[in-house]
């Protein structure tokens, strides 16, 4: 049986045992955490902080569970520092991991932003990027647009799980409604940690099926979601987080 607990970072590892649930899972839906010298648990994101470290499924509900019933404390062995607070902390880390990873997607041409001018692009577009806070009917009609845009005229990825002013920091505007992104290596990066924010908000588990080309996992619509399940008009989304419908014109 695989233990909960590693001695160190170890990027060949697959498979953790999570903490809380005792379910073996693949590393790529697990994060790790480490006790810090104060003894504060502390998310570890990027797998790479030193010492020792404790995996726990990647989901909000996890978390609590491990946090309520002490599970940290007893694989460190130690006394530890692990408040609910940490269940919004790890989102924010999450939610900036993916953000910075748009910044280098904008910084690397792959990113294009404005109604009019995504409707414009040519083809293929990997994912389509839209503002939880924005107009409902026009991130629809911009979907309609794009279906069969996408990777071997699949529909492109939708995202919901940023505001405007989130994406308008990360790109350089002062608000961003619609961004859609290239085929392009840092795409398919920032589609994978903005995953993983949104698995970890939603509760739910990956669908390999849902983010062509943009690594070995994926998510259907999310009970965050404002729009409902995909149609074959409105392509699947993945999540929403904060920012409800102040209803926007284009950008």
């Amino acid at each position: 049986m695989e233990e909960a607990l590693d001695d160190g970072p170890d990027r060949n590892t697959r498979t953790r045992l999570c903490a809380a649930t005792r379910e073996v899972r693949p590393v790529d839906q697990l994060l790790r955490f480490v006790r810090a010298p104060d003894g504060a648990v502390v998310p570890d994101i990027r797998t790479r902080l030193p010492g020792r470290g404790v995996w726990i499924t990647s989901r909000r509900d996890a978390l609590r569970r491990a946090i309520e019933r002490q599970v940290f404390a007893r694989h460190f062995r130690q006394p530890v520092r692990a408040p609910l607070e940490l269940i919004d902390q790890t989102a924010d880390l999450l939610r900036q991991d993916a953000l910075q990873m748009l910044a280098l997607c904008n910084k690397a041409g792959a990113v294009t932003s404005g109604f009019a001018k995504i409707e414009g692009m040519r083809p293929p577009i990997l994912a389509l990027v839209q503002a939880t806070d924005g107009s409902e009917a026009e991130k629809a009609r911009l979907q309609g647009v794009c279906r069969g845009r996408g990777p071997r005229r699949s529909d492109p990825k939708v995202i919901l799980a940023f505001a405007s002013d989130e994406l308008g920091l990360s790109i350089g505007r002062e608000h961003v409604i619609h961004a859609a992104l290239s085929v392009h290596d840092a795409a398919s990066v920032f589609v994978e940690r903005a995953l993983r924010f949104v698995e970890f908000q939603a509760h739910g588990p990956a669908d390999p099926r849902a983010v062509p080309d943009a690594g070995p996992h994926g998510v259907s619509a999310s009970p965050f979601q404002d729009e409902g399940d995909a149609t074959p008009d409105h392509p699947s989304s993945l999540g929403a987080s904060r920012g409800t419908g102040n209803p926007s014109a284009r950008d």
